[in-house]
């Protein structure tokens, strides 16, 4: 299993399950959808889709908050891209990319407990961050488990 998670030869060798294969082109495409939002967006998002009231911040403040947004998808943006190579050209790579959105995800929750934001309402990505941090073990698993139509990447 390890040498599933991190392959002596990185390729394109897919062995695992196609769902999880799918499942990993549309964590993707929505990992580069959101990071455009953040970026071009006017307000990165902020208001429009996370809800926060930056209408009561001081213009000052809710220049800060889009700045952030902006950047913070730049940063998905990358993120994005490297998912993006990997679906098309290091397909291998897929059990550990799912560690690694696992740990992403799975770190932005548990950040809600530490750091508090006022929000006016429910974010759409409170409730995604939850269905993907309960989904993406699953998809871990069936990116590991041989397809029984397919060669080990071995």
């Amino acid at each position: 299993m390890f040498e599933r998670i991190f392959p002596k030869q990185v390729d394109n060798i897919y062995s695992g399950s196609n769902l999880a294969l799918y499942f990993f082109f549309l964590i993707t495409l929505i990992t580069i959808g959101r990071s455009c939002v953040h970026i071009f967006s006017a307000d990165g998002g902020a208001q429009s889709i996370a809800t926060i009231p930056l209408d009561s911040f001081t213009q000052g403040g809710a220049e800060t908050v889009v700045y952030i947004f902006a950047q913070w998808g730049i940063a998905q943006l990358m993120v994005g891209l490297i998912y993006l190579l990997v679906a098309l050209r290091y397909r291998s790579l897929i059990p550990l990319m799912y560690g690694f959105i696992f740990l992403e995800w799975g770190s932005r929750m548990g950040l809600t407990f530490l750091k508090n934001i006022e929000t006016a309402g429910t974010a759409p990505a409170a409730i995604g961050q939850l269905v993907l941090v309960i989904l993406i073990p699953l998809m871990f698993y069936l990116s590991l488990r041989q397809s029984p139509r397919r060669t080990p990447s071995d």
